[in-house]
């Protein structure tokens, strides 16, 4: 119940808040939906399968180009979305293969590989993706005469989609699948010994994460209206790993907490001028030694507290 009444602020919060938020922080929030998509789709395949992934920047980047180089050829953006989804999607199956025989670093070291071949693919396919010079001038979608070119309107379109990506998420989580990928994280051979498919249930936490992670790219591009390689690179996954982390593994309300935190605590440092980056890196170093749950720990202790000591019910 506290659930969903967090849930309802949070949502009527995120609707009032184009209102009373001037341009600049109405893109930082439009921008914390956008990362808040990739996160679920990074806990999925993390938090709860256990399969360690530093490559969602290059699952973002499908997306983000799709609608990109589709979009000049009056390609509507849906189409385009669906097509950088489903592109993230297939090689995040193909991806999902060195898991069956690999794990732990091993397999860190191989999604690393993919990020920096598909980095390194944007870069030098100049002809399809313009190379270092990137894809500038990048439409919002339209619907027929309804356009969210506007900040405030495509705000609202990231909002719908952000919706579309938590109910789902949230139906795969308390569904067979979700009980399936939380047995293959805490022990394989127990799950398999109770009839899970290690070899179906890996490759779909792979290919559903990544197929999240195309549906925020694809969102990403408009909302910055230019893309280059720059914007995928390592760097980018593991500021991903890090909302993951921080938020809390293996809890739904982890990438809440980690986008929001992630995407807004840099900003809000800014006024420190050159100290800002200091100050920042010694949060995180802080918040990984007293909380290494997640500040998610926090929510469940003033629950905790507001409840009189009763355990906070959880989907990890």
């Amino acid at each position: 119940m506290r659930r969903w009444l967090a849930l309802a602020a949070g949502v009527g919060i995120c609707a009032l808040a184009p209102l009373v938020l001037e341009q600049y922080k109405l893109y930082i929030l439009s921008l914390t939906l956008v990362y808040l998509i990739l996160a679920i789709g990074l806990n999925l395949t993390l938090g709860y399968a256990g399969q360690i992934s530093l490559c969602h920047a290059a699952f973002m980047s499908f997306g983000s180009y799709a609608v990109a180089v589709l979009a000049p050829y009056g390609v509507p953006f849906e189409i385009g979305l669906i097509v950088g989804v489903t592109l993230a999607f297939g090689w995040g199956l193909v991806l999902g293969f060195p898991a069956l025989k690999v794990k732990h670093h091993y397999l860190a070291m191989v999604t690393l590989a993919f990020n920096i071949i598909a980095f390194l693919v944007i870069r030098n396919w100049e002809s399809l993706t313009g190379g270092s010079y990137g894809i500038s001038n990048i439409a919002r979608p339209a619907w027929g005469r309804l356009s969210f070119q506007s900040d405030r309107a495509y705000y609202f379109y990231i909002l719908g989609w952000t919706a579309v990506v938590v109910a789902s998420a949230y139906w795969i989580l308390t569904s067979r699948w979700g009980r399936a990928f939380r047995a293959i994280r805490e022990n394989e051979m127990r799950a398999a010994v109770v009839g899970v498919s290690l070899r179906n249930y890996k490759l779909m936490a792979f290919a559903i994460g990544a197929a999240y992670a195309g549906v925020g790219g694809a969102l990403f591009a408009p909302l910055v209206a230019y893309i280059d390689p720059g914007a995928f690179t390592l760097d980018r996954s593991i500021q991903f790993l890090m909302m993951v982390v921080m938020g809390g593994l293996g809890r739904f309300e982890g990438p809440f907490i980690g986008a929001a935190v992630v995407t807004i605590l840099p900003e809000a440092l800014r006024g420190s001028e050159g100290l800002y980056l200091i100050i920042y890196s010694l949060a995180v170093i802080l918040m990984m030694l007293f909380m290494p749950k997640g500040l998610v720990g926090i929510w469940d202790g003033a629950v905790g507290w507001l409840g009189g000591g009763k355990e906070v019910p959880s989907t990890s």
